[in-house]
């Protein structure tokens, strides 16, 4: 069973680089898996991220919990996604987000230490989260422009369109603090939504 999850990685790796049998093996030898339950904490805010984890199943939420006790929720993670405090884990410094589990979720986990040692170990590695890491950049960029260049309106659109297999499986409430307004105006966009239809 830990042989096939291992693959899922590994099928995914390679999709961005190839890598030997030989390299296959000295990476799942160098990983932890673990399954967490719903409402699980992955980081704590002010907590060192100790992983950057590859999400196996289920799905988590990484949010923001400011002075006022407010939940900012900045990505959710399913299948085949990263999820992690990443300014914590590159800089092992206090986390700024806390990463929850919504679902029950198995994880590949790589602790700082040992992607440090993957990357000695097996080069083309660092190009692969080199490009992971730029990706979540470019999207996380992208995601501020719209946020005050798009209408709530077409947030929502564009986020039903860009996470169709998301929406289904987590609360309105957490959707609406993903795209920063209020439950009760995304009830009124989904209405809106379905009477133009």
């Amino acid at each position: 069973m830990i042989k096939e999850k291992g693959q899922v990685l590994l099928d995914y790796i390679n999709k961005h680089v190839s890598l030997t049998e030989a390299e296959e093996e000295v990476l799942l030898s160098k990983v932890i898996y673990r399954t967490y339950l719903k409402g699980q904490f992955i980081v704590q805010q002010g907590d060192v991220c100790k992983y950057e984890c590859f999400v196996l199943s289920g799905c988590t939420k990484t949010f923001h919990v400011d002075n006022e006790g407010q939940e900012h929720i900045v990505m959710f993670s399913i299948e085949d996604w990263w999820t992690a405090d990443m300014g914590s884990f590159i800089t092992q410094t206090p986390a700024d987000f806390n990463v929850q589990c919504l679902e029950k979720t198995e994880l590949i986990m790589f602790s700082y230490d040992v992607i440090e040692d993957l990357y000695a170990a097996i080069p083309k590695l660092e190009r692969f989260f080199r490009q992971i890491i730029q990706k979540a950049f470019v999207a996380s960029q992208k995601r501020i422009i719209r946020s005050f260049s798009l209408t709530a309106k077409d947030r929502y659109i564009y986020f039903r369109n860009q996470y169709p297999k998301i929406e289904q499986r987590i609360p309105q409430y957490m959707i609406a603090s993903y795209l920063g307004i209020t439950k009760e105006f995304l009830s009124k966009i989904k209405s809106d939504l379905i009477f133009k239809q």
